[in-house]
């Protein structure tokens, strides 16, 4: 990091190829603290998500500290949400939360100011937004939160290692939106989730299987590409401390879809061993996957991947598939069009209508309007699909 100068910090620099989530947009003045630099020189972030509930099962009150008027403040009014002790809490589908509602204008969009054009440099100085600055946090600094922890419990913060801005080919490093729609389900159905064996399919950062790891006895979180592993395993070793009430344990591993087989090399880092192999197989009952689709030869990859490990499985297994449909204008269709997700769409209904005397998979799209336990904006591009997936008899 000492290669980075303070101009560089100042102001970022993205290339034309560069793509970039945009969860963070709701912490605007919040600074980012970067942790290091990775493998090919990009910086590596680390931030704290917050989780809108006590996720602390062992608590004798659930929600301590807190009145009821502080609660329906918080969750709102509309479905309800069953809690461990089967009580009910009403929750809504935008979260009143502070510092959101200012960035927003009286229609509910984002409220961007811009600087005019023929505005002198004192009048646009005051128009222009708070920058950002991105701090470095040096090793040993571990109360770098402490501020930020001062408002919530222990056991209700996610740390997470990312980056900001990559190449398309890396943007497993980033946190996107349909990993937190993905998250905010496993929440609320928790349940459901409870001493399952999971395996997650490009997991990335890996948030989704450490929400999921809260609740599941084993998951699988796989991807590919030592160096994104690596971050992954990283952020698992972060969040260990949400894992041990329940005991659940989350392996990272390499699973690269263009490839038949597992990787069960001992030199390769990731690799699997036979007994995880057949604990896959013997006891995996649900896979997901998140915000993996936007290349069609890796979407038709994956689906490849999905049926021969739900093919091998001994159990039927339930498939959950969250999306962001994004819109693009394209030269070709001189139109706005999601080609991506038009993909998407064609090979989940190939899989629906697979007649090969040996699987059956049925498909049906989960309505959006559940509780939100993590702060971003849930727009209505972004989807969440089942499919359940069995041997024909």
């Amino acid at each position: 990091m000492g290669d980075i100068t303070e101009k560089e910090m100042d102001s970022g620099t993205f290339k034309s190829d560069a793509v970039l989530s945009d969860v963070h947009l709701h912490c605007p003045n919040k600074s980012h603290l970067m942790v290091r630099l990775n493998a090919v020189g990009q910086p590596v972030f680390l931030s704290c998500f917050k989780l809108l509930w006590n996720t602390d099962d062992q608590a004798s009150e659930k929600y301590r500290g807190e009145t009821t008027t502080e609660r329906e403040h918080q969750y709102g009014r509309g479905d309800e949400l069953p809690n461990e002790d089967g009580m009910n809490l009403k929750c809504e589908k935008e979260l009143n939360t502070e510092g959101i509602e200012a960035l927003l204008d009286e229609d509910g969009d984002l409220e961007v100011v811009r600087r005019p054009q023929s505005a002198s440099d004192s009048e646009a100085e005051d128009l222009m937004r708070d920058r950002v600055y991105p701090v470095i946090l040096m090793k040993g600094k571990a109360n770098a939160f402490e501020d930020e922890e001062q408002e919530c419990t222990y056991s209700s913060v996610i740390k997470i290692e990312h980056t900001m801005a990559t190449p398309l080919e890396d943007a497993g490093k980033q946190v996107w939106r349909a990993a937190f729609l993905l998250a905010d389900y496993i929440l609320f159905k928790r349940d459901v989730f409870r001493n399952c064996t999971v395996l997650e399919l490009g997991g990335g950062t890996g948030i989704a299987s450490i929400i999921m790891g809260m609740v599941a006895k084993r998951v699988y979180c796989t991807d590919v590409g030592e160096d994104l592993l690596a971050m992954c395993e990283q952020n698992v070793a972060l969040n260990k401390h949400l894992m041990e009430p329940g005991g659940g344990e989350i392996k990272v591993k390499e699973l690269d879809w263009l490839k038949d087989e597992f990787c069960t090399d001992p030199e390769t880092p990731y690799s699997w061993s036979e007994e995880e192999i057949a604990d896959l197989h013997d006891n995996c009952t649900v896979i997901m996957a998140a915000d993996v689709f936007y290349d069609d030869d890796l979407t038709d990859a994956l689906f490849r991947t999905l049926y021969r490990i739900t093919h091998n499985l001994k159990h039927s297994c339930t498939v959950f598939l969250a999306i962001e449909k994004r819109l693009n204008f394209t030269l070709r269709h001189m139109d706005v069009t999601c080609e991506a997700y038009s993909h998407f769409r064609s090979t989940l209904n190939d899989l629906e209508n697979l007649h090969d005397g040996k699987m059956k998979y049925s498909v049906e799209p989960i309505k959006a309007d559940f509780c939100q336990f993590l702060i971003y904006e849930r727009i209505e591009q972004l989807e969440l699909w089942k499919i359940v997936a069995g041997q024909q008899t």
